[in-house]
């Protein structure tokens, strides 16, 4: 298998905004994807970057990305927030995603963050059952809260 995983560069927000889509198609609300290409690209790329991401590429083709961004615990101090991590559906289960959670989490480490978080539908089992490989902790405690403007 010919996998590379890099930073991702702004040449790639087509690509990661197909992922997205994706991703919201299986989560059955591909209606909530409202994000523009030229907000996406901004908040990623432009003078004040507040989103980054490492894309997996199979054969010199983007199949999967993590994004992440920077989260403030008064309690833990920074922690990385993987935001998504996503892989092609037919890419799925070769690996892949172990490899991007890996990068992700060493990066995380190497650059002292105190640890990381993110969400997970509870109705996704496969992805549940991929974490919990990782010694995770599934906080069923805490609500979600938004508000959208």
């Amino acid at each position: 298998m010919s996998l590379t995983i890099r930073d991702a560069v702004l040449e790639d927000c087509p690509r990661l905004m197909e992922l997205i889509r994706e991703l919201a198609s299986f989560e059955k609300a591909p209606q909530e994807v409202t994000v523009s290409m030229e907000e996406f690209e901004d908040a990623g790329f432009g003078s004040n970057p507040v989103w980054w991401a490492f894309v997996a590429e199979y054969n010199g083709h983007i199949v999967a990305m993590s994004l992440y961004y920077i989260r403030y615990s008064t309690w833990k101090g920074r922690r990385l927030y993987l935001e998504d991590i996503i892989v092609t559906e037919e890419m799925r289960g070769m690996g892949i995603g172990k490899e991007l959670l890996d990068h992700t989490i060493n990066y995380a480490k190497e650059n002292g963050f105190s640890g990381m978080m993110w969400q997970v539908l509870d109705w996704n089992k496969p992805a549940i059952d991929f974490y919990k490989k990782y010694d995770t902790k599934l906080d069923e405690e805490w609500i979600n809260v938004s508000i959208d403007f």
